[in-house]
């Protein structure tokens, strides 16, 4: 039956009978690979990844990658589990990645922006996905960037159950890609951490961080932008990129291990924002958190971004973590006892305030 388009019939015949399109002409044929994806690299890819995923399995996985859906059940000493979920990127420490071709820490930074979020929470993480997308699939470079993904998730004690490898050309310039994923994690109801029974008097500790880890990117590449040829050889004993792209620290196993051994009452994951514009999002209304400046150390890496940027101490902790990277409210009561396990557990701890009633002030004050 010959090919009718309504009221189109009169141009498609005329195209069709344009000497380019002749009914002698034989197209040459195209494959996805002529298109720019390269379904073999892809392959290869995921037999790289299966050895990496399958170290981080745990209980609770019925089916990891290769399917259309990845199984997981809920372990059965959960009795009232509520599941807590986070997803995250990694932002524009991924340009310095590119830039440096170090792509190995990437993949950590990944699973802990998500896994410290849910930590907030008091759930324990229990799974992993992750999205990688590129322009044209280099396999040595996402296979390690996958293998920091999965390192970052056996050392969070979450399984790597999927994920999502995209080519897609055009899309993304050569050698640059985007990464992101989400972490599900379960807590029993009754003990959820909503920060609602913090209130004046209580203490406040902060856990040191790993450096920038994955937020405030682009001001620090504006700062090694800003000092060209005269960036420092090392700053704080390690080479001056690896201390740059340091990822972010796991703090998953040993709060966890602290939360089942004392009454905390709050948790806050310094990412975006920092000091400033985090900690509030777990304190009840009419209360503020008053840090004592000086009470934990600044680090090199910090001290140079400020005096290459020129920021003054209010931007530079509504901008970083500025050296704390978790933040865990106590009673006065137990504070000695909870730093003291989460030292031995191998954080470094600090006392660094206390909660106050907030009144007419800001909801957190340094000074």
């Amino acid at each position: 039956m010959p090919l009718k388009i309504r009221g189109f019939q009169p141009a498609l015949r005329a195209y069709l009978h344009t000497p380019s399109m002749s009914s002698s002409a034989t197209p040459t044929p195209l494959s996805y690979k002529d298109a720019g994806v390269d379904i073999d690299a892809g392959d290869a890819l995921v037999e790289r990844i299966k050895p990496l995923a399958k170290k981080t399995m745990r209980e609770g996985v019925l089916a990891g990658i290769g399917g259309f859906g990845a199984l997981f059940e809920v372990p059965k000493r959960y009795q009232e589990p509520v599941l807590v979920s986070g997803t995250d990127g990694v932002g524009t420490k991924l340009k310095l990645a590119f830039e440096w071709n170090m792509h190995d820490t990437v993949g950590i930074d990944l699973v802990a922006m998500s896994v410290n979020d849910v930590l907030v929470q008091g759930a324990e993480p229990l799974f992993f996905l992750d999205y990688f997308a590129c322009g044209k699939l280099d396999v040595d470079t996402a296979a390690a960037v996958v293998g920091g993904i999965a390192k970052g998730c056996e050392l969070s004690g979450c399984a790597l159950i999927g994920g999502e490898t995209a080519e897609m050309p055009g899309m993304y310039p050569a050698g640059e890609y985007d990464l992101a994923g989400f972490a599900v994690g379960a807590v029993e109801k009754s003990k959820i951490l909503t920060g609602q029974n913090v209130q004046p008097g209580d203490v406040v500790l902060g856990l040191a961080s790993h450096g920038v880890h994955s937020n405030g990117f682009s001001l620090v590449r504006k700062c090694i932008e800003r000092a060209g040829a005269e960036t420092p050889a090392t700053l704080d004993g390690k080479p001056f990129k690896q201390a740059i792209m340091e990822p972010t620290r796991l703090y998953v196993k040993n709060v966890l291990a602290a939360l089942a051994a004392h009454p905390i009452k709050a948790l806050a994951h310094i990412t975006g924002g920092g000091l400033l514009e985090n900690i509030p999002r777990v304190l009840p209304e009419g209360t503020a958190a008053h840090l004592q400046k000086g009470s934990w150390p600044q680090t090199e890496l910090f001290a140079w971004l400020q005096k290459t940027a020129g920021i003054d101490d209010i931007e530079m902790n509504r901008t970083f973590n500025n050296g704390i990277g978790m933040v865990v409210v106590v009673d006065a009561a137990n504070a000695a006892a909870t730093a003291a396990t989460l030292a031995a557990a191998g954080e470094q701890v600090y006392t660094i305030g206390a909660i106050a009633p907030r009144g007419d002030g800001a909801a957190v004050v340094v000074a």
